[in-house]
């Protein structure tokens, strides 16, 4: 099989012809790594990697005090700005050798749109590596992503997609699964709306949406590998976890990593559906939206799985030893995240 050009490892949208690149290379180590949304679930665990590795790595952040933080004992350059302004892009890429772009939405609020957040943005990061002369980019997608979708999630990091692709840089695109790890906003939301039901849990359409939960450890160690390798230039990767997991087992795992008990109870989406939609109404922080209860319609599993078969990762199983981090979740915190403003 001839892997040059834009082949891609996994399904996802429409083929877009790339004018191939000469002799890809592997980032320059030397040289700093921007990382974008790097005080995120994913960029802590990708600075930490990068890090340890040798990587000089140069954070692109929004809250100083969260990143102090999360990021605080690593040896990282911060740099403070908004990947959707152009001039903090360019002032942050000068003097990199490599983009690591993980900033991204996954719900829409008061300021911020899929469509400004995760597809405009990625549009000015590209603009501005080109004017700061940095080729090589990582970009951070999301498995069916696909710009003819019709879930504007997955839309919108589609287009983002798509303008990776075609940008002329030496791209790499990751199309991970869903990301399990402290302080996700998946398993965590789980955990918490386990702990505000108390005796029984509902699950949306019998809980049989399937996923193939990925470890954030594993996705930041495919970045490494990524930036490290040259034969990942212009390719793109569907990442999953060990196995397939339908909801009603993903969340009886849960249960048992957070020792406690429900009877899980089947309700039709249907249901479900006008309580999500007051909620948004109501809550600063809701822990579902309509269109994320909408996408578990979609099947959210890897057929290719690059993780194992491209990256040789052993898979850190989603399994109650690795779930630890959500005994720390109490009613109390739990009913106080529907409040926060994020």
């Amino acid at each position: 099989m001839d892997h040059r050009g834009s082949y891609s490892y996994g399904s996802e949208g429409p083929a877009t012809a790339v004018a191939e690149q000469p002799q890809p290379h592997s980032a320059n180590k030397k040289l700093p790594v921007l990382v974008t949304g790097a005080s995120g679930l994913v960029g802590t665990h990708t600075c930490r990697e990068l890090s340890k590795n040798g990587w000089q790595v140069r954070a692109l952040i929004r809250d100083p005090a969260k990143a102090a933080m999360a990021l605080g004992q690593l040896p990282v350059e911060f740099r403070v700005g908004d990947v959707r302004d152009a001039t903090a892009l360019r002032s942050s890429l000068a003097g990199c050798g490599a983009v690591v772009h993980l900033a991204a939405i996954a719900i829409e609020k008061k300021g911020e749109s899929y469509a400004e957040s995760n597809t405009a943005a990625t549009e000015r990061l590209i603009s501005a590596a080109r004017a700061q002369n940095v080729q090589r980019l990582i970009f951070m997608s999301q498995n069916g992503a696909d710009s003819r979708s019709p879930y504007p999630f997955l839309h919108s990091k589609g287009v983002a997609q798509d303008s990776v692709k075609t940008s002329g840089l030496r791209w790499t695109v990751l199309r991970p699964s869903v990301i399990f790890g402290p302080e996700d906003q998946f398993v965590n939301v789980l955990g918490r709306l386990i702990r505000l039901t108390p005796t029984i849990f509902p699950l949306p359409g019998g809980g049989t949406a399937r996923f193939q939960p990925i470890a954030v450890d594993d996705v930041a160690r495919v970045v490494r590998l990524s930036l490290e390798k040259k034969e990942t230039v212009n390719q793109s990767y569907d990442l999953g976890g060990a196995v397939p997991l339908t909801l009603r087992e993903m969340t009886e795992r849960i249960l048992t990593a957070m020792n406690t008990h429900r009877k899980l109870v089947p309700v039709p989406v249907r249901m479900i559906r006008p309580v999500v939609a007051l909620a948004e109404r109501l809550l600063p922080n809701p822990p579902v939206t309509s269109s994320l209860l909408d996408l578990l319609a979609l099947d959210n599993t890897i057929s290719n799985n690059a993780l194992t078969e491209f990256f040789k990762v052993v898979p850190i199983p989603f399994a109650a030893d690795e779930l630890q981090y959500l005994r720390r979740i109490t009613a109390r915190n739990a009913l106080r995240s529907l409040f926060e403003r994020r």
